[in-house]
């Protein structure tokens, strides 16, 4: 058996050796990537750097990210998926490129953790005419130097194998995908991409271009390497094991599970696909919280709220409450606490781990306060119907908390189809909740260089540590967006500022800018520094 940290270390010392340095995991909370709600990949702290800017660490850089997918919400349930997973990953920025890239990724996954060759198969991009990028022959010659066979090669267009910002703009370029057979049995001759049994383990991703908000592709200045491979699957393979959530990363939590609830995991279908929802959701609420989250109606804090909730319902439905489902506050409490020995290397865990049970009991206190309710008039709505009106579902959403995505899930148990569109409708026309999930997050950084708007940089910088002063140190920025003529600074709290505290915040600042203090610049060593 292989354990994660030993998987981990494995993996950085090995690109230690290939002159990487070790950088952290930034925040589940992107700073560089307005476009996504959540760190997706390891790319997005690195946006500006994969653009041009200098690296204080250097141009080869190696790190295991945390990251949070939440369009794999509603896949959560099978063997594979999960919200929350941890990301190994290895740059060149502006330095080696394809065949040093390849190689490597190559000599980790066969001699440093032992995946037979016989076993990979591998994707490339076959090119795309609307964007003007060919075949990347160059990948190919690569492999096949490397032994693997042309039967193993698949060959996708930009939907497939193409890699870059969520959004409309940013660092983006080809990249090849390699697979391993996890079947019991030899692998066959031939790559097949609808067998399941192939699983992704890792992707080399070629990031020579940018793409405008024109919707064209420019070179970049750089030419920069970002290799990703996911952790919890290399360790599923390693131990031989055919599920993520059998595998060290979710054994515990699961077990919990199964304690609180009286049921076995892998004994009926139903209920080990709860088991893994409830798992997933728990670990991932603990990340989002511990990097200052709180539940809320819209970005980042509904997806908590989602999370949360889904998790209660999950649990009582195993416990077999069909009313209250009913635990409340105190019951994914239990499993909370399963999380933290699993992660002992996240010092941010460690240091918000009284916060994130405080947040996650009151949610409980909140959702349990109008889950019987809300379920009962769920009832009521759906009874002998077989569909449910934008209306009803918006009335579920606004007055009993049932995030519309909990609403369809239990809709479809009872085989009644929600209007979304209408629902859709009902939200924009409501004031206090009109931004959507994936809006309400500043678009974050600097209209441009000037002076006006470097000073106001500044200021956010002022009124950032203010704010720490007079509210607590659990406040964190969470995005800005400076023009020459204004501020607007996002962050963390739980509560409505009152009148005194903004006033002193205030004065802060302002007496802070009186003091006209020198701002200087300058660039050292980063020890120095």
């Amino acid at each position: 058996m292989i354990t994660r940290k030993q998987l981990i270390s494995k993996y950085i010392e090995f690109f230690k050796a290939k002159n990487h340095k070790v950088i952290p995991s930034a925040s589940l909370i992107p700073e560089n990537d307005p476009t996504v709600l959540f760190t997706t990949a390891g790319m997005h702290p690195l946006i500006p750097y994969l653009l041009g800017q200098k690296h204080p660490l250097g141009k080869r850089l190696v790190n295991v990210q945390k990251c949070l997918r939440t369009v794999d919400i509603d896949e959560i349930g099978d063997k594979a998926h999960s919200t929350f997973f941890e990301m190994l990953g290895n740059w060149s920025l502006g330095d080696y490129w394809k065949k040093e890239a390849i190689n490597y990724t190559f000599e980790y996954l066969t001699k440093v953790i032992g995946f037979e060759k016989e076993k990979l198969a591998v994707t490339v991009f076959k090119g795309d005419e609307k964007i003007g990028v060919g075949e990347d022959k160059e990948s190919i010659q690569i492999w096949k130097s490397l032994g693997i066979p042309k039967e193993r090669f698949a060959f996708w267009g930009k939907d497939d194998n193409w890699w870059g910002p969520a959004g409309i703009i940013g660092p983006c370029g080809p990249c090849t995908e390699i697979f391993y057979w996890t079947g019991k049995e030899k692998a066959p001759k031939k790559y097949n991409p609808e067998d399941k049994k192939w699983v992704e383990v890792g992707n080399d991703v070629f990031m020579e271009y940018s793409k405008t908000k024109s919707g064209n592709y420019e070179k970049l200045k750089q030419k920069n390497v970002d290799f990703g491979g996911g952790l919890d699957r290399q360790l599923t393979i390693l131990n031989k094991l055919d599920d993520i959530f059998k595998s060290e990363v979710y054994l515990s939590i699961i077990k919990k599970i199964e304690l609180l609830s009286g049921k076995k995991y892998d004994k009926n279908i139903k209920d080990t696909k709860s088991m893994r929802i409830i798992a997933d959701h728990v670990k991932a609420s603990v990340f989002i919280i511990s990097d200052g989250v709180i539940p809320s109606n819209t970005g980042q804090g509904y997806v908590l709220r989602r999370l949360i909730r889904r998790a209660i319902l999950k649990l009582g439905n195993l416990k077999g409450h069909k009313d209250a489902y009913g635990f409340g506050s105190d019951s994914l409490i239990p499993i909370v606490d399963s999380v933290y020995p699993i992660y002992s290397d996240y010092e941010e865990l460690k240091d918000n781990r009284k916060r994130v049970f405080e947040v996650i009991r009151a949610e409980g206190e909140k959702f349990d306060s109008t889950l019987s309710k809300g379920l009962n008039f769920l009832d009521k709505l759906s009874k002998d119907k077989k569909s449910l009106s934008g209306k009803d579902a918006f009335l579920l959403y606004q007055s009993y908390g049932f995030p519309i995505e909990l609403t369809q899930e239990l809709s479809k148990e009872k085989n009644v189809k929600i209007n979304l569109k209408d629902f859709e409708n009902e939200l924009r026309k409501h004031q206090e909740l009109s931004r959507t999930t994936s809006s309400g997050v500043f678009k974050s950084g600097l209209a441009d260089n000037s002076k006006a708007t470097t000073r106001l940089h500044t200021a956010t910088h002022l009124l950032n540590e203010s704010l720490r002063r007079v509210l607590g140190k659990e406040v964190r920025q969470r995005g800005s967006n400076i023009t020459p003529e204004r501020l607007r600074f996002d962050f963390n709290f739980d509560r409505k500022l009152t009148d005194n505290e903004i006033k002193h915040v205030e004065k802060l600042v302002n007496n802070k800018i009186k003091e006209n203090l020198p701002v200087t610049s300058q660039e050292m060593p980063l020890k120095k520094a």
